[in-house]
């Protein structure tokens, strides 16, 4: 493949709501799609965390066809990046936020497919940089929208059986007289959790992809990318619960604060209550309004040290895309494009090598 005689663009997005021929169209959201494309190209299925009946993260794989909602080399395969998902509209009071990407099929209308989430992550992070590499870990940062679309995910499941989820939570919600005041809702965290844990439990059978979880693998903390530096994880929306449950299950008795991951339980269990009431969830104001006195500008993070245990397998350690076929992946100089003051794209442009037509494995 001849670099000067294709324009600038990505591997498999051929529709999008983004013009590639203008630097503004490039960000990692869009990479990422690109690279499951290229994975699903090469045979590759990603690597998919979900929960299972001992409430823990297993392993599993899943094919991008499933994570789109159609082939990924579709002809008919639309990606609206950073856009709402639609059939959600009607599920919240307010406006909707955005996901950072919508599948479409555009054969015969535009029908929206998948809502996914997208968190591009160093391997290493800061926490694990200085450990052996089968030890390192990533950070995933998350934001409140993402608990949104957390909730939706579920809730949606029960759209036709609200009455399902109010048989889990209303026992505890019902009691609550006052969910902004932290000394009134210490005691009822670990109780909320548990009930959470029992409708997901009880419905194990229903969770589905939520959150895309690319990877990228460096040499500790330097620029330099390892041969094999890329590959991408799916967690289940029931799956991506575990990263703040089971902190807030360690928290140890006498707390008197409450912190981001236990607020986030709380979040999801307010939101779940409320729609399993009305049928609609006022998302913005219960996140505006149960803060516990902490910043509401992300919901929770969690270090590499600690999302190790949920992600080990082969493909952490050595992920399965090499570094010189990311050549095969932005296409027609698309790199020219990139910005240095973005961490990825500095990688990237740190490693000119991959763009080297005699090491790339077309």
């Amino acid at each position: 493949m001849n670099q000067n005689t294709v324009q600038p663009g990505l591997f498999g997005l051929a529709k999008s709501n983004r013009d590639f021929s203008q630097a503004n169209s490039w960000g990692k959201n869009q990479f990422n799609n690109s690279l499951a494309c290229y994975m699903h190209s090469q045979g590759l299925q990603l690597v998919y965390l979900t929960l299972d009946k001992s409430l823990k993260i297993k392993h599993g794989k899943i094919d991008v066809t499933d994570i789109f909602g159609i082939t990924p080399l579709s002809p008919n395969l639309f990606f609206a990046f950073e856009s709402d998902y639609l059939p959600y509209r009607k599920l919240v009071i307010g406006r909707l936020p955005r996901v950072d990407l919508v599948t479409l099929n555009t054969f015969n209308g535009d029908v929206c497919l998948r809502s996914i989430e997208i968190k591009l992550t160093a391997l290493p992070d800061n926490s694990t940089c200085r450990l052996p590499d089968h030890k390192y870990g990533c950070e995933i940062v998350t934001r409140p929208d993402t608990i949104v679309y957390l909730t939706l995910s579920i809730a949606d499941k029960f759209k036709d059986s609200r009455e399902q989820i109010l048989k889990y939570l209303d026992p505890v919600c019902s009691e609550i007289s006052d969910w902004i005041s932290i000394r009134n809702m210490l005691p009822y965290i670990s109780r909320l959790t548990d009930s959470l844990d029992n409708l997901l439990y009880d419905h194990i059978e229903m969770q589905s992809p939520l959150v895309m979880q690319p990877v990228w693998k460096t040499v500790g903390k330097t620029s330099k990318l390892y041969q094999n530096c890329l590959d991408i994880f799916i967690w289940s929306d029931f799956g991506f619960t575990r990263l703040f449950f089971d902190v807030t299950k360690r928290l140890p008795i006498g707390t008197e604060s409450i912190q981001r991951h236990a607020r986030t339980v709380i979040w999801l269990a307010k939101m779940l209550y409320e729609f399993a009431i009305n049928g609609k969830i006022p998302h913005a104001s219960i996140i505006d309004i149960l803060t516990y006195h902490t910043k509401n500008d992300k919901a929770f993070a969690s270090g590499g040290l600690n999302t190790h245990p949920y992600m080990i397998c082969d493909e952490l350690i050595k992920p399965r895309i090499r570094k010189e076929e990311i050549g095969n992946i932005i296409l027609g100089g698309g790199q020219n494009y990139l910005s240095p003051e973005r961490r990825f794209d500095g990688i990237i442009l740190s490693n000119p090598e991959i763009f080297d037509e005699n090491l790339k494995n077309i």
